[in-house]
């Protein structure tokens, strides 16, 4: 698998997600925003990583 976002790409779209009240669960995220998830979990180890290393902590 090959990432076509950037690490500072998938930090910003999880923290603009978050601070426009979006849906963070990681089912919701992976059937709205399929793009984000599968590079988020390219960088990170988890969905849960990619949220703490983008600011957001919360679900």
């Amino acid at each position: 698998m090959q990432a076509d976002m950037t690490v500072e790409e998938v930090k910003a779209q999880i923290q603009y997600l978050g601070t426009n009240g979006q849906s963070l669960k990681k089912k919701k995220v992976k059937q709205t925003h399929p793009k984000l998830m599968k590079n988020a979990l390219y960088f990170f180890p988890s969905w849960e990583h990619a949220m703490v290393e983008s600011g957001v902590n919360s679900i």
